[in-house]
């Protein structure tokens, strides 16, 4: 599915779901990680995580879609359009949508990394999640040259 197969299909679920047009855009954005969709409140359009047509199928992407266009057409009516706004509540479960997306297989956390420093000076260790640049970073307890002696990995 394209951008232009979604725009008609948020367009056709606004109209015979919601008894209202659709009137922005809607369009893919692989950039989502850990959400379905997002309804951007300053330009009304509706983004989707492509990862979720293709994990979860279509019935996903439809009540992901639906959720969005409850949070379009409830913000363009001046109702209470956040999730925890009853008005919100109520038209998400009249429209049968999704009140959270399923998780993503491809987004699970793996290995977890951590890179071992040791000071050339006085010996002292650092561990840490990122890498650091040992040209422009010292020991922070005598000033000396930290070099990276290991990675360590955990599951």
């Amino acid at each position: 599915m394209n951008d232009q197969a979604l725009q008609g299909l948020v367009e056709k679920i606004s109209s015979e779901d919601f008894g209202r047009k659709f009137k922005h855009r809607a369009f893919f954005n692989g950039r989502l990680r850990t959400t379905g969709g997002r309804y951007r409140l300053k330009d009304h359009d509706i983004e989707i995580n492509p990862k979720m047509l293709t994990e979860h199928g279509s019935n996903v992407l439809i009540g992901i879609i639906k959720h969005e266009l409850c949070h379009y057409h409830l913000h363009l009516e001046g109702k209470g359009y956040k999730h925890k706004d009853p008005e919100f509540k109520a038209l998400l479960k009249k429209v049968d949508g999704l009140r959270y997306a399923p998780e993503l297989k491809s987004e699970k956390p793996g290995v977890e990394r951590f890179y071992i420093y040791e000071c050339e000076k006085c010996g002292m260790l650092y561990q840490r999640k990122r890498r650091v640049d040992t040209a422009r970073f010292v020991c922070s307890k005598c000033r000396g040259n930290i070099k990276l002696v290991e990675i360590r990995e955990y599951r």
